[in-house]
């Protein structure tokens, strides 16, 4: 199997503004040259575009083309599950949405440690594992965002999962928020296959700031062709030996052609371009705002429990990317207090070993985030 993967959460639109208006007739296009050329996974979840997605690849894919000439993954919407009663009334629901009989891989949708526990007070893990043995789906696994202590608790206690799909890109892999080197490790230590999300970081790395821009175009000269930024986001992640699939949210048919054109033939980076990648991530680093080291003695000092090191570290990600990750403060304030709830104390900044301004910074991201 190739290693490109089509994910339909960023499809083309008729409306930018409206994310329900999928242009289905240029998705259908994209889907036919994606599998001319010799690529088959597609992925979709239960409320990408406000829950069109399953439904458009069920026009685009599903209803045109052989059921044996494609792999379709899907996604349990764990963060709506209540009751066990839930699972089989969701899936049922997904494969009426997608048209099919069975999915070829199957995950539980944006595990973290909140969503876990949830999930084993409902029984999901033993819902998927029933429906593999039922032939319903072949493989499971769950997509994840959190750090590598829960990825590591999460696969010690569940050894049956077949994958782990994760947000991996090389300017998130020594990030202290989403810690994708350690999460990848993490997946190989326990012999599980990674399946890659964000591999540009939500279009990021496919847009880099000019700087980076000189010496990439630098880099590749001599080549017949530039390649795009984005290739080399792709390419490494595709990279990794425990990678089976990177996934590409493509939202126009020339995406899809730069894509489908390196990876059609795949070569892994060359040492030189992993060096290169390391200059590109020293560039964008360079931006990152409070020097913490996420040494968390301000944490071990805090009253309240101000979870510091983890905001300041959303912090630095937005100063790198320019976006925020409301998701991740929700789980990072989860048994810690805001920043906005911050004594100003002071008993932090005398103990930090960088001599932070964390009061000030706290303010910073409160108004940011809050």
């Amino acid at each position: 199997m190739k290693k490109l993967g089509f994910g339909t959460m960023r499809l083309p639109l008729l409306n930018p503004e409206d994310p329900a208006s999928i242009d289905h007739e240029q998705f259908k296009e994209m889907t036919d040259l994606f599998l001319e050329r010799g690529f088959v996974y597609f992925d979709t979840a239960y409320p990408y575009h406000q829950e069109h997605s399953e439904e458009a690849v069920r026009e685009a894919l599903v209803k045109r083309h052989p059921r044996d000439s494609f792999l379709l993954a899907d996604k349990m919407p764990i963060i709506r599950v209540t009751s066990a009663d839930d699972y089989p009334r969701y899936f049922e629901e997904q494969l009426e949405r997608c048209g099919v009989e069975y999915f070829d891989y199957y995950l539980l949708h944006n595990m973290g440690r909140d969503r876990y526990e949830n999930t084993k007070k409902f029984g999901g893990f033993a819902f998927v594992e029933n429906l593999k043995k039922e032939g319903k789906i072949r493989k499971f696994g769950f997509s994840f965002h959190d750090d590598a202590e829960t990825l590591e608790m999460i696969l010690s206690e569940h050894p049956e999962v077949d994958f782990v799909q994760l947000q991996l890109n090389y300017l998130d892999w020594n990030s202290a928020v989403a810690q994708s080197g350690k999460c990848y490790e993490t997946a190989v230590h326990h012999g599980k296959k990674v399946m890659v999300m964000e591999p540009v970081k939500g279009g990021t790395l496919a847009q880099l700031p000019e700087e980076a821009m000189e010496v990439f175009r630098a880099f590749y000269k001599d080549e017949p062709v530039m390649p795009s930024p984005a290739s080399l986001a792709i390419r490494y992640a595709a990279t990794l030996p425990a990678t089976e699939i990177v996934l590409s949210g493509m939202s126009s048919v020339s995406q899809l052609e730069d894509n489908t054109s390196f990876m059609s033939d795949f070569k892994p980076l060359s040492e030189k371009e992993k060096k290169l990648v390391n200059e590109i991530t020293g560039i964008l680093n360079r931006t990152i705002k409070v020097p913490c080291t996420s040494c968390k003695y301000c944490l071990e000092e805090c009253p309240i429990s101000v979870n510091i090191p983890e905001y300041f570290g959303l912090l630095n990600l937005h100063a790198v990317t320019g976006k925020k990750t409301n998701m991740y403060y929700q789980r990072f304030s989860m048994n810690h207090a805001k920043a906005s709830e911050c004594l100003k104390c002071g008993k932090c900044e005398r103990i930090c070993p960088q001599h932070i301004a964390i009061r000030t910074y706290l303010e910073e991201f409160a108004k940011l985030y809050e």
